[in-house]
């Protein structure tokens, strides 16, 4: 045997080449199930909160290339408006447009409901995907701790000003995009605003509990409407949603781990498929109440089977978003 086929029998030559393909097997892996099934959304008119970048933007482009009309329901809206021209370039799709909505106050979801009722009489899926991770504690401008009040209080009150229009357009679906992190949070009943005690990560999972039982409560509420309401978990995804988590932000931090998050995170593109999979599979035009993860049903943690707690979540929320006398 001559020396080169000597060399291509050491071990050593293939160690290199079995850990890259095993890397990308994983990769393949962790992308999760995708949304693969047809659908033609042409004359359906959905509104994305917090879709100028990420899971978002990947959802918007989605049903962009099925042909509905979208809402981009955004704060930043220079950020809004170059993702809204990159997909119409993407899709062809002009029918795609950008609102302004910052969901840390109650004067501009209340504004952004009025100004899109005006403009539209049709609300086919509404998707709360917007959200605000482990950042510092900061109080949004009605005074609430951000993330409950962006995740969760934002949410909710956007959600029922569009309740009317969402039940004059049945069947229609609303698709909160919740987490895995909902397992570890519960409802502090006596300091729900944070004021006594504050913890990022709890605060989060606190949010992201409220996201779960605020679904699972306005299910209940809405049988027999013909609006269906279903909660997800999109994965573990690389996305700005991190930009608050204190070592994330450090550069070197970002440049060690690039390697890391593009083996072991989803992109942002895998981790939008279960919002479509919420948003438009022809089996889950009654299915409501539910929890999906990787496009399919997965069971909740045990605190968002509390219905006491559930009732108490949504009780305060009325108060706190002024919505007392809004009837669901």
């Amino acid at each position: 045997m001559n020396e080169f086929g000597e060399f291509l029998l050491r071990p050593e030559v293939y160690a290199p080449i079995g850990t890259i393909i095993a890397l990308y097997l994983i990769r393949h892996y962790v992308q999760g199930r995708q949304f693969t099934k047809k659908t033609d959304e042409t004359g359906k008119v959905v509104i994305v909160t917090g879709c100028n970048t990420g899971i978002g933007k990947e959802t918007v482009l989605e049903l962009a290339h099925r042909g509905a009309t979208v809402y981009m329901a955004c704060r930043n809206m220079v950020k809004c408006e170059e993702a809204r021209k990159e997909i119409i370039k993407a899709t062809g799709n002009r029918n795609i447009f950008s609102s302004q909505l910052d969901l840390s106050s109650m004067a501009s979801i209340r504004s952004f409901a009025t100004r899109f009722m005006s403009e539209e009489s049709k609300l086919h899926i509404l998707i709360n995907n917007a959200g605000i991770m482990d950042c510092p504690r900061m109080l949004t401008k009605d005074g609430f701790e951000m993330q409950i009040g962006v995740n969760h209080m934002g949410h909710f009150l956007l959600t029922l000003l569009l309740l009317d229009v969402l039940k004059a357009t049945a069947p229609s679906r609303i698709v909160v995009v919740s987490s895995l992190a909902h397992r570890f949070g519960t409802i502090k009943q006596h300091d729900l605003n944070s004021e006594k005690s504050y913890s990022r990560k709890f605060a989060y999972a606190q949010s992201k509990l409220a996201n779960v039982l605020f679904t699972r409560e306005l299910a209940k509420r809405l049988t027999g409407s013909g609006v269906t309401v279903n909660a997800l978990h999109p994965g573990v995804v690389d996305t700005e949603l991190i930009r608050y988590m204190r070592f994330f932000g450090w550069k070197i931090i970002k440049f060690i781990s690039r390697p890391v998050y593009w083996v072991f995170f989803k992109t942002p593109k895998s981790g939008a498929q279960t919002t479509l999979f919420a948003a438009l599979d022809p089996k889950l035009e009654n299915v409501s109440g539910q929890y999906f993860s990787d496009c399919k049903p997965t069971s909740v943690g045990s605190n968002a089977k509390n219905e006491k707690v559930a009732k108490f979540l949504w009780e305060e929320s009325e108060k706190w978003t002024g919505m007392t006398s809004h009837i669901v």
